[in-house]
């Protein structure tokens, strides 16, 4: 350790002379381990929320999604979509077939989102943890066609998958037929029986209604043509490749998308957010480094003697400045290890018990919380910049005070 560390050391540990001036510093101290501690449980509670939401788009949103550049259909040929399945990097790859369609239950009737899906895509989606009824999977043998509804859809068309009677019909516009005086001749319908329903938020409880592929290619009438192609990937496998190789299989008249890119809004919002507490935590912290500045102020009154001796003795302006701002971050530092380490034990008590829970009505019982390394370190260092911005002005009024031995 240099001089500069071993004198500011002293200072922090020792004992001042005026009670005020310790009073000054844990108050100081108090107000940078407050706003530690508040920045660690918001920011963990940000990345609970985003990581649970993510979960939740995680069904429907693959890890990535190939869709049309144009239209809302494209064709894959059962060749090409073995040559992508055989893309290094591709674990499993399903096709889906999506669109608007008219839902006709038991009691009602509303406008929703038919995605007929294959077996892969269960694989791909990890719909199972998210079922409250049924399976997420289609039999192998059956006289009827299944449907996995969204819990919303259900409720709304009075429609219970438990009861063997309950049917769906489904109708969808033909291509190219004219207005006529009767409207179900313009329309393609199919009749499903619901099997199961999930839950995973109302943007798709309320809206979707999942049947195989083949009843949807029959339902739309467009052959071997498909909405996008969804892939899941192998642990540590890239993207650039990746797309590469889609590219290749498929030309150019495709979009290909990750998660990021499907919910680019929502993502966007959840880090703006963060960023925004984090400005707004910023902003109490530098008002709680004034009580700093005061303290470290009297402190530089109480140790002209020492600043005097250590001048006559030979020592620079760089030495003194040092001295005192050190003692800052070091006041700085202790702040921020007790707020971490309190907004820590916040942190786990509520993963733990679930201290603060949510109303009824939502999947989860208590505010989630993800713990993240890089959120401590950004913690400490803010602190410490604080520390050493407020202790600047002391310091340097430190090095500039002409005092000799002989005027004390």
């Amino acid at each position: 350790m240099g001089p500069a560390f071993k004198i500011a050391w002293r200072y922090f540990r020792g004992k001042k002379s005026a009670q005020a001036i310790n009073i000054i510093s844990w108050i100081s101290i108090g107000a940078i381990a407050v706003s530690s501690a508040a920045m660690i449980v918001l920011f963990s509670v940000f990345n609970g929320l985003e990581d649970t939401v993510k979960g939740m788009y995680y069904a429907f949103n693959p890890e990535i999604k190939v869709t049309a550049e144009k239209g809302k259909f494209f064709a894959v040929t059962n060749d090409q979509l073995q040559r992508i399945r055989r893309i290094p990097g591709v674990a499993i790859a399903s096709l889906t077939l999506e669109d608007m369609v008219l839902l006709t239950g038991d009691e009602e009737q509303r406008v929703g989102k038919l995605k007929g899906v294959d077996d892969n895509w269960f694989k791909v989606s990890h719909l199972d943890s998210f079922m409250t009824d049924g399976e997420a999977s289609w039999p192998q043998h059956g006289s009827y066609t299944p449907a996995i509804m969204g819990l919303g859809v259900s409720i709304a068309l009075g429609i219970d998958v438990n009861n063997a009677f309950s049917g769906l019909h489904i109708y969808y516009p033909k291509q190219g037929i004219p207005a006529s005086d009767d409207p179900e001749a313009g329309l393609n319908n199919i009749v499903v029986k619901p099997q199961g329903n999930f839950r995973i938020q109302d943007e798709f409880d309320g809206e979707y209604v999942l049947v195989p592929l083949a009843a949807a290619s029959h339902l739309f009438g467009v052959g071997d043509r498909v909405s996008s192609v969804e892939i899941a990937l192998k642990p540590g496998t890239g993207e650039g490749d990746i797309r590469q190789g889609l590219y290749t299989v498929l030309g150019n008249n495709i979009t290909i998308e990750n998660r990021f890119e499907q919910n680019k809004t929502f993502y966007m919002i959840m880090r703006s957010e963060k960023w925004a507490v984090y400005a707004i935590l910023l902003m109490v912290l530098l008002i709680a480094s004034f009580n700093m500045i005061g303290s470290l102020s009297m402190v530089v009154l109480e140790k002209k003697k020492d600043i005097a001796i250590l001048k006559s003795m030979g020592a620079r302006r760089t030495l003194v400045h040092s001295v005192f701002l050190i003692e800052g971050g070091l006041l700085a530092l202790l702040g921020a290890f007790i707020g971490v380490l309190t907004g820590l034990l916040l942190c786990l008590g509520q993963h733990y018990y679930g201290w603060i829970s949510l109303p009824d009505g939502f999947i989860i019982n208590a505010y989630p919380v993800l713990l993240q390394a890089q959120d401590f370190v950004l913690v400490i260092v803010t602190a410490l910049a604080v520390g050493l911005l407020a202790a600047w002005y002391p310091a340097y009024k430190a090095s500039r005070q002409a005092i000799y031995v002989r005027e004390e």
